[in-house]
């Protein structure tokens, strides 16, 4: 579990393709301080498990499905991703609750600038729509986000400076593919709804 706050960016220094997916090895620095074998750490927002590490850098496999669902299998070497480690009960929840299980992609489809802030598009399948709520949290590329504004197959999210600065946002472009993550609790809300409303009355 994650809250969608970036302890910092990384940079993947080597791709191995493996028979059943890839291998990434990352190079960072603040979030190796505690870093063990089998410990869970978002890769752009997709939970992903250390199976090596060095003082350096950490090691992660990625197989097929996810390389299908999410944008990890666009990373190339060097580019820079989003890294989190996994939250510590009683620490403060300061995004929201984060599973790292990326829902669907996203594409970019407009960004603006206005005052010291972006302003981003991200167009989405419909789908999705009934996880999101105006100023709800959404989770993009592993940062918790605002919903800053709702339309049914897009949404805006607007972005400060340190933002900007800490994670990968700022290279995003207008056509940049993004992973995309809903609110779990809207989730559990809807599966509640769906099983009540279908249980004979009086029950």
């Amino acid at each position: 579990m994650f809250t969608g706050l970036v302890e910092e960016k990384g940079l993947v220094l080597r791709i191995e393709q493996c028979a059943n997916g890839r291998r990434l090895v990352i190079g960072c620095s603040l979030i190796l301080s505690d870093v063990q074998v089998d410990h869970s750490i978002a890769v752009n927002g997709v939970c992903l498990t250390v199976v090596a590490h060095t003082a350096d850098s950490f090691t992660v496999d990625v197989i097929e499905e996810t390389l299908r669902k999410t944008i990890i299998g666009l990373l190339e070497e060097g580019s820079e991703v989003n890294l989190e480690r996994a939250m510590q009960l009683g620490a403060r929840l300061g995004g929201h609750i984060v599973l790292g299980h990326v829902d669907t992609t996203g594409v970019v489809a407009k960004i603006s600038a206005i005052d010291l802030d972006w302003n981003i598009w991200i167009e989405f399948p419909a789908e999705y729509r009934r996880y999101l709520i105006p100023v709800g949290s959404i989770c993009l590329n592993g940062v918790s986000l605002t919903v800053a504004n709702l339309e049914p197959t897009r949404f805006m999210v607007s972005i400060i400076p340190h933002t900007l600065a800490v994670t990968t946002i700022g290279t995003l472009a207008v056509g940049s593919r993004v992973n995309l993550e809903f609110d779990v609790l809207a989730k559990y809300a809807e599966s509640a709804s769906l099983y009540y409303s279908s249980m004979p009355a009086g029950t």
